[in-house]
């Protein structure tokens, strides 16, 4: 940062962190005590899709790196690209594996981060339910290096329980760095999970 930088108030943004993806099962297990969520076992990672060669092998890589984990019970990796034209690519995992989750969402991104297309990489999500089925994401913003609570509500719409995500988010507030600015608790409409 430059002393121009300084005196017009000016910030630089926080380096992303992917080792925070980690506190996620250690986070799991307070939500569940506080607020009777579990994991669903379904994760996936969010980026902007980038034209050329390169990045398609650089996804392609990705996906293949999940894929040829041999302790995969469950269907290989999906692609999928959602109706604002973002893709995701999505892991499956027993409902009590959440740091094997984890895991893949980090390979996931540091591959696409290791490869240059950081830039592309939006954000990756955890899916979780409580017994009255209402679905819970916890998603960590690649660029800001914090989580937020998203709580979509089942029925016709595009509606949230707000009031859920900021229970959840003074429940966790111990366990993950919450992004404070709420402006950027950006709705994941039809996130897979979700």
């Amino acid at each position: 940062m430059g002393f121009l930088d300084i005196l017009l108030g000016r910030s630089k943004p926080a380096a992303p962190d992917l080792d925070r993806l980690f506190g996620l099962p250690s986070a799991a297990v307070t939500l569940e005590a506080a607020a009777g969520f579990t994991p669903t076992g379904t994760g996936a990672v969010c980026f902007a899709s980038a034209e050329g060669a390169a990045f398609l092998e650089a996804q392609r890589e990705a996906q293949a790196l999940l894929d040829a984990d041999s302790e995969r019970t469950g269907p290989p990796v999906e692609s999928s690209r959602d109706e604002y034209g973002y893709s995701w690519l999505v892991s499956r995992r027993s409902p009590g594996d959440l740091p094997a989750l984890v895991s893949d969402l980090h390979a996931v991104n540091s591959a696409l981060e290791g490869t240059g297309f950081g830039p592309q990489l939006l954000c990756s999500v955890a899916a979780f339910q409580d017994g009255r089925q209402r679905r819970l994401g916890l998603v960590y913003l690649y660029k800001r290096g914090t989580f937020y609570p998203f709580a979509p509500l089942g029925g016709a719409g595009e509606r949230r329980d707000n009031a859920l995500e900021l229970q959840i988010r003074a429940v966790l507030a111990d366990d993950l760095r919450i992004e404070e600015d709420l402006g950027r608790w950006f709705p994941i409409w039809g996130a897979p999970g979700l």
